[in-house]
């Protein structure tokens, strides 16, 4: 049964935003008393977050569809529609979140970082809040927009400081069990280590943290065997150990070869060559170990490595090799840069910047494209001809007609507002008031000043009084 899991593809999708409600205040007394539709709901984000207590994607493989919920729509009486809850999902420290083709969207490392992976729709606005003085009852409400939905892949690369590479059965589980407090399985047959294991090691004041990478064989780069599932978790380690196994059984096998091998598939991953390097020779407590490691000793450091001999199993050399570890990690954490503290950065909308674009695609067919004008076409109900006048009076004021017009557009000819693959398309009627012609201008609605036949009826009963009482005031008795 599968564990410990560094690679899946989540799909995430952020809730929709509540539609507003078209809505006329009716109390006893108060004919048309006044639009009243609330707005609708903001819906939920989808956050991605580090947690420390997480260590693994298992989770995200078994259920790797996630949503947050939807906004509510609004109500009458100016009731507002409830907020979609945010979906907060933990991931590992050192999470890479990448879109499907590969480009890295966030790199995720330390304790509450957070990535917002889907964004929630905004709720549409009720008749209420698009009340004007010239349209004092708008018949109509606005949609909300729909919620961001992708599919993101997500990386683990291991947090650590110093990574261990070598053969399997070379030793490298058990050396991390006598150097720290983990307990990896260990066990005399290849690929013991399925998955990477973490430790802790604390020499002198200096803490740090060690790994073991399993899986690296010949061909380990190109996907052979399990060495190209973990190699990624070498990248953010400050040193290299190379553990090489001097007591192999193997009659096709020795340190040095070892040694080659693995720096090879190390270089064809590529990323590494600046890192430092130490040797570990294992498993001296054999006679035949300790001897071939006397040996090969020499060569190793005629090469530049910092060569170490030791024994997991009878606890030899140990203490050196912490304390040297401790050494290179500590002078690669002083040279590392100060992370100095996120700025806020604001960037003004260039006075010029209209915020959308107008591009001619094939004779007589024009596509607009702007995260407004593509905003306002999923927010309105096109059945709705008073909701189709109000988007052409909102694109008329943004400068959508006059772009067209530059553009080369004429009347009749085609045009999208959207991507491709969603767009509306439409016949381009420069200043039209689509389904508005009821409402006399554009965006203008009369029905709140159209006289009402109870009001006539009382004004002519009025006018006939005050008739009546002019005619008895002018009647003289004989």
């Amino acid at each position: 049964m599968t564990t410990f899991v560094d690679r899946v593809e989540l799909h995430v999708a952020a809730g929709n935003g509540g539609h507003g409600v078209a809505s006329v205040m009716r109390e006893k007394f108060k004919p048309l008393g006044g639009p009243d539709g609330g707005n609708g709901g903001r819906g939920g984000d989808v956050i991605l977050v580090v947690d420390q207590d997480v260590t693994t994607l298992l989770e995200y493989h078994h259920h790797p569809h996630r949503k947050a919920t939807n906004g509510q729509p609004g109500a009458g009486d100016n009731r507002s529609g409830k907020n979609g809850q945010d979906l907060v999902l933990p991931v590992p420290d050192g999470t890479v979140i990448l879109d499907r083709e590969g480009n890295v969207l966030a790199d995720l490392v330390g304790q509450g970082t957070t990535f917002v992976a889907g964004q929630g729709g905004r709720g549409g606005l009720g008749n209420a809040a698009l009340a004007s003085a010239r349209r004092k009852a708008p018949g109509f409400a606005l949609l909300g927009v729909p919620g961001e939905a992708r599919d993101i892949v997500l990386e683990l690369k291991t947090v650590a400081d110093v990574a261990l590479v070598g053969y399997p059965s070379a030793g490298k589980s058990s050396l991390i069990s006598v150097l720290s407090a983990a307990k990896p399985k260990i066990a005399d047959y290849p690929f013991t280590t399925l998955v990477p294991n973490l430790g802790v090691v604390t020499a002198g004041s200096t803490v740090y943290t060690i790994a073991d990478v399993p899986g690296l064989i010949p061909g380990a780069s190109q996907g052979k065997g399990l060495g190209l599932e973990f190699l990624r978790h070498v990248e953010r380690c400050e040193v290299l150990v190379h553990v090489l196994d001097t007591a192999t059984l193997e009659a096709d096998r020795d340190p040095v070869s070892d040694l080659d091998m693995i720096e090879e598939e190390l270089k064809q991953y590529g990323g590494l060559e600046n890192r430092p390097r130490m040797v570990v020779l294992n498993k001296i407590d054999v006679p035949d170990g300790k001897d071939l490691a006397d040996i090969i000793r020499p060569d190793l450091e005629e090469r530049g490595y910092h060569v170490y001999e030791v024994s997991a199993v009878a606890h030899m050399g140990l203490k050196e090799l912490s304390f040297a570890l401790a050494d290179v990690v500590s002078k690669a954490r002083a040279a590392r840069p100060v992370q100095e503290s996120t700025r806020i950065v604001i960037r003004p909308q260039a006075v010029d910047d209209a915020g959308f674009t107008v591009t001619e695609e094939g004779e007589n067919f024009y596509r607009v494209r702007g995260e407004k004008p593509e905003r306002w076409v999923r927010q309105t109900d096109f059945n709705n001809d008073e909701a189709v006048g109000y988007l052409a009076d909102r694109l008329n004021r943004l400068g959508v007609e006059d772009a067209l017009r530059k553009s080369g557009a004429h009347a009749g000819d085609g045009i999208a507002i959207g991507p491709e693959d969603n767009a509306v398309v439409f016949d381009w009627e420069p200043m039209m008031a689509a389904g508005a012609e009821m409402l006399g201008r554009r965006g203008e609605d009369h029905r709140m000043e159209a006289p009402r036949p109870a009001a006539q009826r009382r004004k002519d009963r009025d006018v006939a009084r005050d008739e009546a009482d002019q005619e008895y005031e002018g009647f003289k008795p004989f």
